[in-house]
């Protein structure tokens, strides 16, 4: 596979009354192509900053990057044409139809008004494109927006937050139509904080954190390397959570306290928790490895907090094999 969007050593700088700030410190990124690649990150990492330069909004500081195998910023008027992004808010004129707005758009674009029903099919609006955007609610609007970015037949695709605001329905559909977007040979860029979601469908992920690239690379490998060997440990007694976590960390493991369970990590073998606990007159009711997931990882990378409250940690402040836990 060739790559169709290349990011290397991407800085940029920026001046304020409290010194120099680093939005980007040194980005590298690679996406190859026909694949759906999810770029993810915490708020105020850099993502934004990243598509926005890539795009000829932003001029960044130092780096090089190319789309399509061209050079950007330079070649941006040659390649524009076979992009399609979207990136933070899209903002549309309230009193125009979904269909109005888009067949301005492809009359500006020179493009063939005969796209603009094959798009609208293809986000499911096609049966409310009659009707006035400022009735649409912000999960029809963002369809409108992925409309509006696939207009010109892309071969590069870059979505950012395309999520937002839809239900469970029409995040399924936005999955499926990415699935086919790819299978039609089409590369997408997706920047997204439904990590779930993001390991569904996509191929590859870079994660980036503070401006920097944490990791990067197919999803299978990117989770491998950060595999688990933590197990989730269910007791008899709710009652003996506290007592069997001071009788494992006796035996060096690391332990979590959770409302109705135990998470350890640093334990080689699971029969000596059942034998720790034995010990002490605790009774395991459950023994399970913790599967490790795109959250977990992110939580790991990025240093991004759990929700409060979500987890308890009780006098362990080693975090066990395999980082942050996820939900």
């Amino acid at each position: 596979m060739s790559a169709v969007l290349e990011i290397q050593g991407l800085r940029k700088t920026y001046r304020s009354r409290k010194g120099i700030r680093r939005a980007l410190d040194g980005f590298d990124m690679v996406v190859e192509a026909g694949q759906v690649h999810g770029f993810l990150g915490p708020n105020g990492s850099g993502k934004t900053t990243t598509l926005r330069t890539l795009l000829g909004l932003i001029r960044p500081n130092d780096g090089r990057m190319t789309l399509l195998g061209r050079e950007v910023p330079r070649a941006l008027p040659e390649v524009a044409g076979l992009v399609g992004a979207i990136v933070e808010s899209p903002q549309f004129f309230g009193n125009f139809s979904a269909r109005d707005t888009l067949s301005l758009l492809a009359d500006a674009g020179g493009l063939d008004r005969g796209r603009v029903f094959e798009v609208l099919e293809l986000v499911g609006l096609r049966d409310r494109s009659a009707d006035r955007v400022k009735t649409y609610s912000l999960g029809m609007k963002q369809r409108l927006a992925v409309a509006s970015a696939l207009l010109k037949h892309p071969r590069l695709l870059i979505l950012d937050e395309p999520a937002n605001g839809l239900d469970p329905g029409g995040i399924r559909e936005m999955r499926t139509l990415m699935r086919n977007l790819a299978g039609s040979g089409m590369t997408v860029v997706l920047s997204s904080h439904i990590l779930g979601e993001i390991q569904l469908i996509c191929d590859s992920v870079t994660i980036i954190s503070a401006g920097r690239r944490v990791a990067a690379g197919s999803v299978a490998d990117v989770l491998s390397q950060h595999a688990t060997s933590s197990v989730r440990v269910r007791l008899e007694s709710v009652a003996d959570l506290t007592s069997a976590a001071g009788a494992l960390r006796d035996v060096g493991a690391q332990v979590y306290v959770e409302p109705d369970h135990l998470l350890v990590g640093g334990i080689a073998q699971p029969s000596a928790i059942t034998r720790a606990l034995a010990a002490r007159g605790v009774y395991v009711s459950e023994l399970s490895p913790v599967a490790v997931d795109l959250e977990s990882v992110f939580l790991e990378l990025t240093g991004t907090a759990p929700v409060e409250g979500e987890h308890r940690q009780v006098d362990a402040p080693a975090t066990p094999a395999g980082g942050g836990w996820g939900r």
